[in-house]
Order: structure tokens, then sequence, then C-alpha cells
């Protein structure tokens, strides 16, 4: 009795169970799911129980599976099963056996648990599994998340055993006669989780015989500890984390000052595909000139003069579009170019930079728009000397992000307008221009 009102007040304490919620069980026939499906029994709560054959032990999955129909009928509780072809599945997948069970089991479970009604999902996992799970993060070197182990609750999945011992399992199972069964792969130490059980804990008990629970003990104030964590964490995201449109940006300054400073810069960038050991190179942005980028998976960090730029790597684009003179509208990443033919008699020259007009007589269609590139020049308007585009997004103090964002207009191969910028003065209007060329950029 004093398990089953252990199990009870666990259930209470974490709110893993309302009035009228229903559990689905996920019982594979071993000793753990097992008992938790007698307990839930015992308790009164509308449960259900789900089992997966992945076929993988020849006679002994077929055994288990029996079993846990039998364990079914002998409780009446309704009970969901399916058989998988592991084996194909990981190597469609190219995935370790280990992963391809794990992603059949979840997604079967969870598909079997909103279609027939069940408010809830739970495993059997102990306290041996949860340090075991922490014991293993810990090794991999996960940081801070990685010691709050196996958590009792996670949407609609629970896990109301984590306040049990194995041996308690064991005891309550003997004590009532309950049968089980035995898989033989949990045995064999190639198995990561399966080395730490039977070789790594059992040394660490013989020096600290409670080892278990103490540890136990730990995680259940690593939980707190993260909590904390988080709260903090997150005040010092607000003011050093800004987005603008789809990037972001962290001042370099005050991350140079923020203390602590590895901590921060990795809850900021770890969220950018910045890996452990990429974080070095990061920080080191922090001291380097404007210009030094490190690239992640999915983003480039950017050193600009006062900001550290975080940017989405994107697919390239069409390296160009071709404009006939017929051509109205243009749409591409980032804006709409509008054009239209008119006569310059009377029409006023606009200021804005967002706006162009050009001698018409001065270009050759088709125009080619597209990115600008390294070697590009043109005559800046009001200038005789030509300037290279680099040198002038220079002079304009452009970012990295803003100069990779700039479309340019080329005629015959000349560029006639750094779109939304300046144009060139070889296109401008002058007192014999007859017809000209109005272009019109609307950025997004």
């Amino acid at each position: 009795m004093e398990l089953i009102n252990r199990f009870k007040a666990y259930i209470a304490e974490e709110k893993l169970y309302h009035p009228g919620d229903k559990v689905l069980l996920a019982v594979s026939g071993g000793v753990d799911s097992v008992v938790m499906t007698h307990l839930y029994k015992q308790a009164g709560i509308d449960c259900g129980i789900a089992h997966c054959n992945f076929q993988l032990r020849g006679a002994e999955s077929a055994r288990d599976e029996t079993f846990v129909t039998a364990l079914a009928n002998e409780l009446g509780l309704p009970l969901y099963s399916i058989r998988f072809d592991t084996e194909t599945y990981a190597g469609d997948k190219r995935i370790s056996i280990q992963v391809a069970a794990r992603e059949l089991r979840y997604a079967w479970l969870e598909e079997t648990r909103q279609k027939h009604g069940y408010t809830f999902l739970a495993t059997a996992h102990h306290m041996q599994d949860n340090v075991e799970t922490v014991l293993m993060n810990f090794a991999k070197g996960t940081g801070i998340a990685g010691l709050h182990g196996i958590l009792p609750k996670q949407q609609h999945l629970i896990r109301p055993l984590l306040f049990a011992q194995k041996e308690d399992l064991l005891a309550l199972a003997a004590a009532n006669g309950w049968g089980y069964v035995e898989d033989s792969s949990n045995l064999t130490v190639k198995y990561t989780r399966n080395f730490f059980r039977h070789k790594v804990i059992p040394v660490i008990q013989e020096t600290y015989p409670a080892a278990v629970p103490q540890m136990a003990a730990s995680i259940d104030r690593f939980r707190e500890a993260e909590q904390l964590y988080t709260e903090a964490v997150s005040r010092h995201k607000k003011r050093l984390l800004f987005k603008q449109g789809e990037n972001f940006k962290v001042p370099v300054l005050k991350l140079q000052k923020a203390i602590p400073l590895h901590t921060l810069a990795w809850e900021i960038f770890k969220e950018f595909g910045c890996s452990p050991a990429q974080l070095p190179q990061v920080i080191d942005l922090l001291q380097s000139e404007p210009g030094k980028l490190v690239e992640t998976p999915t983003h480039r960090i950017i050193r600009d003069r006062v900001w550290l730029l975080i940017t989405p790597l994107e697919a390239p684009e069409a390296p160009l579009i071709v404009i006939e003179k017929e051509t109205g509208v243009v749409s591409v990443k980032g804006g709409t170019l509008k054009l239209k033919i008119r006569t310059s008699e009377g029409a006023p020259i606009p200021a804005s930079p967002l706006m162009a007009c050009l001698d018409l007589d001065t270009l050759q269609f088709p125009l080619l728009m597209r990115r600008w590139k390294q070697g590009d020049y043109f005559y800046p308007l009001g200038m005789r000397k030509k300037k290279k585009l680099s040198r002038f997004f220079i002079d304009q103090k452009l970012s990295l992000i803003q100069k990779e964002n700039i479309w340019v207009l080329e005629s015959a191969k000349r560029v006639v307008w750094i779109i939304g910028m300046r144009i060139d003065d070889r296109c401008k209007i002058t007192s014999n221009t007859r017809n000209m060329l109005v272009l019109e950029w609307h950025p997004i």
C-alpha cells in the first residue's frame, strides 16, 4: 500500500491527472510498465494499454505482444497494438535501429492517444532511468538543461513513476505475483544507456550505496535551479537581443560587459545554430574589425560597427532578371520595382532615392536587374570620375547585410542605378532629354 500511496501523491504533486482524464499507458510487458498498469488500475484511473511490436527479437517480440494482450484482458482494459517493420524503416531513413524504434513508437502512440480521446500518454520511466539520463547528458556536455533529466510532464506526455526506484517496482511485482517479461536486449552493454546502467552506476554505488536516490534528489533541485536560470537569462536577452525584420542584432559593447559572458552568449547564439565549438569564434567577433563573420548551419553572425548582426542563411536568388521595354512591374525578394516611360517635358525630377529618372536614349534594352558584385563601378550622379560600388558602400556606411541586399540596374554592361540609392551620371536627365524611364522602388 505504501507504493500506491506514493504513486497517488506524486501524481497529485506534479499535477499529472485531473478527474475525468483518460490516460493511455505505453506498455512493453516489462516489470516497469506492468507495475504502472496495475497502479493505474488500483488508483481507479480511466486508462488503456498501447503496445508496440518492433519485430526485432523474433519469438521474444511475439511473446511480449501475447503477454500484453493477456494483461489487457485480465484487467479489462482497452488494448491498442501495432507491428512495425523497424529494420526497413531504419534503412530507408538511414538511421539507427534505436532511433527508428523511438520515432515509430512515439509517433504512433501520439496518434493513438488523439484518435481515441486520451488526455495523456504515460510511460514507465523510473528513478534509475532518470539518473542514467542525467549522467549521460552530463558526459555529453548538454549544459544545465540536460541536468533536469526526464521531466514528469511534457505537454501530453507524463512519467508517473519517476519517484520510484527499480527495486521498489520489482518488490511490488513479486509481493503481488504480477507476472512480466524480460527483454534480453536490456542485458547487453553495446547500447549507451545499458552501459551506464550495468557498468557506470554500479561502480558509483560501491562508494556511495545511496547514489541513485541522492542523485535523484539533486535532479529535483536542478529542475528548480533551471527555472531561476531561465528567468535570469530571459531578462538579459531582453536587453541584449533585438529583432529587426527577419534579422536579429546584439549590441557589441553591452555583450562585452555582460557577466557571465560565455553563458549569456551561449544562450543567445545557440538559438541560431551556434555549436559549443563555434561559441569562442562568436565571442572573438566582439574584438574583431567590422565585416568578420561566423557561419552556423542556419545563420550568419556578422560583426558590424556597434552590433553583431544575425541573419538567416537563404537560398541564392536568380542571378539576374531581364527587363524588356514593355515591362511594367518586377517583384523580387526585398521589394517591387515599377517602370514607366514618359516624356520629360515639364516633368519634375524626384528627390527621393527610391525613385530614378533616366534618359531613355542613353539606355539599351533589355535591362538587367541583379545583385551587385565585386568589381562593379559607376559614375555617381554629379561626378565625372568612376567609383567602385564597394567603395561607395563604405562611404555610405552600409552594413554587410545591407550591402548583400542591394540590387543594381544594368544597361549594356553599365550600372545605371544602384536601386534605392544613386543613379549613374551618364544617364541623368538633361536639357536635351526627350523621353525618360521613370523607376520607382518599393522596398519590403
